[in-house]
């Protein structure tokens, strides 16, 4: 809802309708305790099942510019969902146009049926899937979860789709310097199909639009200025790096373990190693069946609680190239699986400090109030689990078209984002504009659209140190610490 309300600034009478099995005075003193004031966006609460035709149809669904269907917290959470799907789409009074539908699946095995049941009406985001895929990419790279927060929220700079004809006949690569306010990252094509980081060569057509990155959607427009400059002399070569074997501990256990370990494969060198830790019954069960489809990695198991010191000196932690620290969501309330996180963390980081050695932790928080709380932890990266679901779900109900990038993007086939350091790019100490970093990860076939500064990694108001859709124009000094956010293959 917050998300919603800030996209609905600029717009004159938004509503949010809700319908839930909640009483309606509850419904409405939780948003005013969470949200807090609406500004122009009216909230209306209405108590109800959703998958009571007669009690959806009070909310009016008929007039509706986007539906959000949220999972209940507890019992068969997919099937509520397909149910409330099957209610919009089936309705005797339901209206000729199609809905624009977006729904959560928590089950992977419940997707085929929930594409039966939406067809081409509802966009369905798979959140365990998704959340995996974000923790074992940042587990490898510190700062990759800020770098979504930042695209996927409203509060900054996010994805806009915009027809350009001035760039038709253009290269990809002439488009890429085309802006200066804004990142171009790929292309939507007129017949629908998306492309992130395309061929350099590649020609817009008439009615292709560019995928930009941009502070609104009127902000993606075409640079006024003189021909960009790029500093030749400052551009570095490719460095060739041999990718050595890692070693990877998991923490704790949820059902996204599994899921996490299967993406993990697909990026570490082979001969690469994870060992989980957990005090989960049913954990080495579901690894065995997990390690028997990894290619690039063995997976072993150790049974034990993470919270416990002596535990966690036996692992040797310093031996290992990333940690990955899971909260109990499966067996414990949300509130005491992220204590048993953050008793985790604070061991880990004591050992560090008085062992001499720095650790890489990626981290899993259920509730984003506990965030804060952790930072104290100082670990390297916090992936808020909910918060992340529902920010995708809020950007794909402003544009349906996005569902089609996020799915490319959090793909491991294809080009991700990577945080590379920017010392492989361009000369540390030499102030260059981002037009020469821009140029520098064209020549390798890549997208530059932010970078992150060390010396502000530990500042929440600077966003970590995370700048996304730089100006292109505005001199920067990087340090040997700094790194390059790029749209890349792997």
């Amino acid at each position: 809802m917050s998300e919603l309300v800030a996209a609905n600034e600029n717009q004159r009478d938004s509503c949010i309708v809700i319908p839930g099995d909640h009483d309606k005075v509850e419904m409405e003193e939780g948003i005013r305790e969470k949200v807090g004031k609406t500004g122009g966006t009216r909230v209306v609460c209405r108590s109800g099942s959703p998958i009571d035709p007669v009690d959806l149809e009070i909310a009016n669904p008929q007039e509706a510019r986007s539906i959000i269907v949220l999972p209940p917290e507890t019992g068969d959470a997919d099937t509520h969902t397909i149910k409330t799907i099957l209610v919009l789409t089936n309705s005797p009074t339901r209206r000729k146009e199609p809905y624009h539908i977006v729904a959560e699946i928590r089950d992977p095995k419940n997707m085929e049926a929930a594409r039966l049941v939406a067809r081409d009406e509802a966009q369905l985001v798979l959140a365990g899937d998704l959340i995996s895929r974000i923790t074992a990419q940042s587990c490898r790279q510190s700062g990759l979860s800020i770098v979504y927060t930042e695209l996927l929220d409203f509060g900054g700079d996010e994805i806009y789709m915009q027809e350009e004809p001035g760039l038709v006949g253009k290269t990809f690569r002439e488009a890429l310097f085309a802006y200066e306010d804004s990142a171009v990252i790929g292309l939507r094509f007129a017949g629908g199909r998306v492309r992130l980081n395309p061929p350099m060569d590649t020609r817009l057509a008439a009615r292709d639009r560019v995928i930009a990155v941009s502070e609104d959607d009127d902000t993606v427009r075409l640079s006024t200025r003189p021909a960009p400059s790029v500093d030749d002399s400052a551009i570095r070569p490719s460095p060739a790096r041999k990718r050595a074997p890692e070693n990877t501990p998991i923490l704790g256990w949820n059902r996204r373990a599994p899921v996490i370990i299967r993406e993990l494969d697909a990026y570490v060198p082979p001969r690469s190693t994870a060992t989980v830790v957990s005090d989960s019954a049913e954990a080495q069960t579901m690894l065995q069946e997990a390690g028997a489809r990894l290619r690039n990695q063995k997976v072993s198991f150790r049974a034990g609680d993470t919270t416990q010191r002596a535990l966690l000196e036996s692992l040797e932690v310093r031996r290992f190239s990333h940690i990955i620290v899971l909260g109990a969501s499966d067996a414990l309330e949300i509130q005491e699986a992220d204590a048993h996180t953050l008793v985790t963390l604070l061991h880990l980081r004591d050992m560090a400090e008085r062992g001499g050695f720095s650790l890489s932790i990626v981290s899993e928080m259920l509730d984003v109030r506990n965030r804060e709380l952790a930072e104290v932890t100082r670990a390297d990266d916090f992936i808020v689990s909910d918060k992340l679901v529902s920010l995708m779900l809020s950007q794909i109900s402003e544009n349906r078209d996005l569902a089609a990038v996020f799915q490319d993007l959090f793909d491991p086939e294809g080009s991700e984002i990577y945080i590379r350091p920017a010392s492989d790019y361009v000369e540390p100490g030499k102030s260059v504009s981002f037009y020469t970093v821009l140029e520098a990860a064209k020549r390798r076939g890549e997208v530059a659209l932010g970078y992150r500064l060390s010396a502000k990694a530990g500042e929440e108001a600077s966003s970590y140190g995370v700048v996304v859709n730089p100006g292109k124009s505005v001199p920067v000094t990087f340090s040997e610490q700094d790194r390059v956010i790029v749209l890349a293959e792997a």
